[in-house]
């Protein structure tokens, strides 16, 4: 087990048969893809585990602490001292606070716009599904407004933004580029971006992966915070709250072993991304032009 994916110094660690479960992000990593394949080994990622209801059990507690520390980076990021422009979130009596648009209103969204609508920002959150839409609209404070995205309400409102923070994510596959870098020349001068789904290949077009030692880049005068590992700054909650979670995923693969587990368990199956040499997760080898082998053949 792990947290972070497999580094290059360990893929000549991993052996034939060996199960390793943890987060994978093969489809934004074609060299981690490449040394499972070879290791031969039984792979089975966090982030593609699934419920019937659609939600992803082991992806929520790091969703919500990345979702969390994205408006605490945003805020962070707009002091003068760290190049922004010097806009406090929240405001102050007689003085406008900042807008914060939130691209995505899932777990990650709701969590970063909580954090903004309490220290009393002005926040957007867009979302493309009207029932989600309806629920964010029924749960959410006054100063948060859910809205239906389309790429001119993006435009318009990435423009007026202090802060953008990137939320969306599709299961097991790389991000969509959303915020392209003609919008991003929209912006104002000192502003922020930060892309919580940078270890899916982000959802910028201008992203890169940064680390917490060297968090950001500028680009057209705009701050871009886009740390692969957002939740290993608060190491101890985000320890607590992943192992809570995958505790029971674990113990039933250990105990059963993880055919049985795949069998019994449609969540741990779909897990399945690369089993004994073959890609069992259609984004994966779709990512990288690789034959797809349906996890049921190993079962």
């Amino acid at each position: 087990m792990h947290v972070k994916e497999p580094q290059p110094s360990e893929y000549d660690m991993i052996r034939e048969d060996q199960i390793v479960f943890t987060y994978l992000h093969l489809a934004a990593d074609e060299q981690q893809t490449m040394a499972l394949i070879k290791s031969k080994s039984i792979d089975i990622a966090y982030e593609t585990i699934e419920k019937d209801n659609g939600s992803l059990p082991l992806l929520v507690p790091m969703s919500e602490v990345a979702g969390r520390m994205a408006t605490q980076e945003a805020a962070k990021y707009l002091e003068m001292p760290q190049g922004g422009m010097g806009v406090l979130l929240g405001g102050v009596t007689g003085v406008e606070p900042a807008t914060v648009v939130v691209i995505g209103g899932g777990v990650v969204g709701i969590n970063a716009a909580k954090m903004a609508c309490g220290l009393g920002a002005k926040v957007y959150i867009l979302d493309t599904n009207l029932e989600r839409l309806a629920y964010l609209d029924d749960v959410m404070p006054a100063n948060c407004f859910p809205i239906m995205s389309n790429a001119g309400i993006l435009a318009e409102l990435v423009a007026r933004a202090d802060a953008v923070i990137g939320a969306v994510l599709v299961a097991g596959a790389k991000a969509p580029k959303l915020l392209t870098r003609e919008m991003l020349k929209t912006m104002k001068k000192g502003s922020v971006i930060v892309d919580v789904a940078i270890d899916q290949g982000g959802c910028f077009e201008t992203s890169k992966a940064t680390t917490h030692e060297d968090p950001t880049f500028e680009v057209d005068g705009v701050i871009a915070y886009c740390v692969a590992n957002m939740p290993g700054a608060v190491a101890r909650t985000s320890t607590a709250a992943l192992t809570n979670a995958t505790l029971p995923y674990a113990i039933e693969i250990a105990n059963k072993g993880w055919k049985k587990a795949m069998q019994d368990n449609k969540e741990i199956k779909l897990g399945a991304n690369v089993i004994k040499g073959k890609v069992t997760f259609k984004a994966v080898s779709d990512a990288f032009g690789l034959d797809y082998i349906p996890v049921e053949n190993f079962l």
